[in-house]
Order: structure tokens, then C-alpha cells, then sequence
């Protein structure tokens, strides 16, 4: 493959006007980390200037008029941009494991009758230890799908007939990624979602490697639960409030646990008890991150500019030709694929393994300029974040792999203890 023909990609895609609107202080890197963090767009920074100038510095408390619903109105952008929500459904606020939290625990006891809560063993810490306190603190049985498998072969994708061996009648929740975070592979979320609901129990994704990358349909598919995050493919900064989707259908059925004066009917009466309100601001707590929130305005508000619809086909495009430059130059130095190489089972991000898999991660990024992420027990993960990610990217930094394997030079690096991998 030469380098032409990515090249001839990045001409012929109709986003490729996106890359310049990123803030980019080193054009020979080759970032291919976006699904751990996205870039940062040009826009963010003069935004955040202004609210923090011309918001908070003018108006200091009185702007509070224009903030207080904006984890409803930011979380309506979220919806509807990415999640092929309608209005009224979303809230853009807090922690990704906050929200999983807060929407389980509803879930559960909204069926008290029920004692098991299913997740698999290859989801992400943050919701395994979530499920692991609710379940102790309840009294219910945290039940594993068994699906912890690179292998080529497997992909930890969640199939429905591996799941119909774990769901009974005993089962309240089910919680699982849309994404799975490690080997990339995209669960048939509409599928499991209705045979879930058939059996009675909930159903809890965690969106935060898919939103922005894959095409997501929740009205359509009748999603009901749903979390994710916004600092991947949504390019909102380190640390940027996550946000919740509720269907309007389950919105009177559930009850979080934690309750804040921004989830009562009448927020300003200060009431002696806490009255529910009966919209989605239900489900929120308290005071909405307003300087967090505006780099979520600007990402998703890229987002819907772009199109989900481009925006998939792009995320396609890029792991396509990463599959093609693994198979062309990695597989004969040992890497092995651990992503479905069917497209419908996948989207952002793919992962390829080597015995040496920490070191060589340490090692491009030090000796060859490119950004990856390792993952556990020898991953590689290379994602291809739509928006600021070029095809031209993808080939070098495939090809800096390649020379840095054959060479050998990546065991020159030590491997040191790092609080980030």
C-alpha cells in the first residue's frame, strides 16, 4: 500500500475540512489516542475565554439566568447530535460511574423482586466495581459474563446466545458497552436490548467509546437506559461532565438515590421534602459544571455539523485501512489482530497484540512520535477519531510501527512504572 492512497482518502472525504478547526501544536505526531482523549478544538478556547470574561466576570451570580437549565439544553445538543434522541431525555452533568450509578441503582429497585444483576468480565473497572457496591450494599448476586478473550476469534463482543446462558427470571439489570473498550468490538445493542426487556429486566449501557463514532439510534431502537462519556470522540477536555439518557417511557418508573434540589418540581420554593420532578431534570442532583459544559456545547455542536451519518462511515473508513496496514506490515513481524474485522462488529478504535505490547507502546511514543494507548495483558489500541484524525495520519504511524519492530529499537525502552498507560 503507498502512501498515495491515503492520501487520495484524505482528498476525497467530505470532512476533511474538520483537522484545521483542532488545535494541533505538533503536526508530526500521529495522535491515534482519541478514544481516550479527543483533541482540542480551535473554538473551545475562545469559548471558554468568553464565558469566563464576559459570563462569569460581567454578570458574576446574575448569570446564572442564563446556566441553570443547561444540563437539560446541553444534554437535548447530546441527544439529538449523537444518540438519535428526541428532546427531554438527556442530561449533560457529572461522572460517567456517577450516572452508571445512579441509573442502576433506580433500575434495581424499581424490581425489588429480582436479586441478580448481570455484567460481563471484560467491561470496564469503573462499571464492574460500580455493579460490585451496588450488589453488596442491596444484597443481590453480581453475575459475570464470561467473555475476557482477545483472541481474534472472540473480540468479547456479547452475542445474544451467550447472554440467554446468564439471563433468567432472576435478573433485574443488565449493564454492558456498546463498545467494548479493549477489543473494540460493537455489541448488537438494538438486539440485546429487546431480548433484555423481553425477560423482564433493564437494561444499562455505557456509550462512552461509541458516542461519536458509531451511529446510534435510542428512539428507534427504544433504548432505555443509557451513560457515556464526552472527552473521546466528543473532544471536550480532560475530565469534561458526562451525561445520562433516560427514555421518557422509564422516566416515572425510576428513582435515583441521591437527591438534590435540582431534581424537585419547584427548585427555588426550597421546600421542607423533596418533590420529584416529573421531566428528566429528575434525574439530576445539583449544580451544573457551566465551564465544563461549554466545551461539550462546542464538541457535540461539531458533531452535529458533521453528521453521525458521515461520522460512522469515516470511523469505518479509518479502522478499514488499519486492518489492511496490520495485515500488510504488522502481522508477519507477530502482532495478532483482536477486533472484528466485520465492520458491522466494530467502529473507532481496534486493538493488535505483541508479547511485548507495553514496551512497544512506551516506545512509539518516545522514539517514533506515535500516540497510542496500551491495555492489559499486551494491547495496543489505535482509535481513528473522525473529526481531527487523518488517513495520512493512520498510514505514517502504521509504517513508524512497522520500522520500530523490525529495528528492534523499542527494547531499548524501559518500561517504567507510569501512573497512565
Amino acid at each position: 500500500m503507498e502512501r498515495s492512497y491515503a492520501l487520495e482518502l484524505d482528498r476525497l472525504d467530505p470532512l476533511n475540512q474538520y483537522k484545521k478547526l483542532f488545535y494541533i501544536d505538533d503536526s508530526s505526531v500521529c495522535y491515534l489516542d482519541g478514544n481516550s482523549l479527543g483533541r482540542l478544538p480551535i473554538e473551545t478556547i475562545q469559548a471558554v475565554e468568553d464565558l469566563l470574561k464576559n459570563e462569569w466576570g460581567k454578570k458574576i451570580v446574575g448569570g446564572w439566568t442564563d446556566w441553570i437549565d443547561k444540563a437539560q439544553s446541553i444534554g437535548d445538543l447530546v441527544g439529538r447530535s449523537s444518540l438519535g434522541a428526541a428532546p427531554g431525555q438527556t442530561l449533560a452533568l457529572d461522572t460517567n460511574t456517577i450516572n452508571l450509578y445512579q441509573l442502576a441503582w433506580a433500575a434495581v429497585k424499581s424490581n425489588p423482586s429480582r436479586k441478580k444483576i448481570l455484567i460481563d468480565r471484560a467491561n470496564f473497572p469503573s462499571d464492574r466495581y460500580a455493579m460490585e457496591g451496588i450488589a453488596n450494599d442491596l444484597g443481590m448476586e453480581l453475575v459475570y459474563i464470561e467473555n475476557e478473550d482477545l483472541r481474534e476469534s472472540e473480540n468479547e463482543i456479547i452475542s445474544n446466545e451467550l447472554l440467554s446462558k446468564y439471563l433468567d427470571k432472576d435478573v433485574a439489570l443488565v449493564t454492558l458497552q456498546i463498545i467494548q473498550y479493549r477489543s473494540g468490538g460493537l455489541n448488537d445493542y438494538a438486539s440485546i436490548e429487546k431480548m433484555v426487556r423481553d425477560n423482564g429486566s433493564l437494561m444499562l449501557w455505557d456509550c462512552s467509546h461509541a458516542i461519536g463514532s458509531v451511529n446510534l439510534q435510542f428512539d428507534k431502537h427504544k433504548i432505555g437506559l443509557a451513560v457515556g462519556c464526552t472527552y473521546k470522540y466528543g473532544n471536550s477536555g480532560p475530565g469534561a461532565p458526562g451525561w445520562l439518557y433516560v427514555s421518557t417511557e422509564l422516566q416515572q418508573k425510576l428513582n435515583v438515590p441521591i437527591r438534590g434540589w435540582f431534581g424537585v418540581k419547584n427548585q427555588f420554593a426550597m421546600g421542607p421534602v423533596f418533590e420529584r420532578s416529573a421531566s428528566i431534570r429528575g434525574f439530576q442532583i445539583s449544580t451544573p459544571p457551566i465551564i465544563g459544559l461549554k466545551a461539550v456545547e462546542v464538541g457535540f455542536k461539531m458533531i452535529e455539523a458533521a453528521t453521525m451519518e458521515l461520522i460512522n462511515e469515516k470511523c469505518l473508513k479509518g479502522t478499514d485501512l488499519m486492518i489492511a496496514l496490520y495485515d500488510e506490515l504488522l502481522k508477519p513481524l507477530g502482532f495478532k489482530l483482536a477486533t472484528p474485522r466485520d465492520s458491522t462488529k466494530r467502529c473507532g478504535h481496534i486493538i493488535i497484540t505483541h508479547q511485548d505490547g507495553a514496551q512497544i507502546a512506551v516506545a512509539l511514543r518516545q522514539l517514533k512520535n506515535v500516540f497510542p494507548d496500551y491495555r492489559e495483558p499486551n494491547g495496543i489500541r489505535f482509535s481513528f477519531s473522525p473529526l481531527p484524525t487523518s488517513f495520512v495520519e493512520v498510514y505514517d504511524g502504521f509504517k513508524r510501527l512497522k520500522e520500530l519492530a523490525e529495528s528492534g529499537d523499542y527494547k531499548t525502552v524501559t518500561v517504567q512504572s507510569s501512573k497512565v498507560t
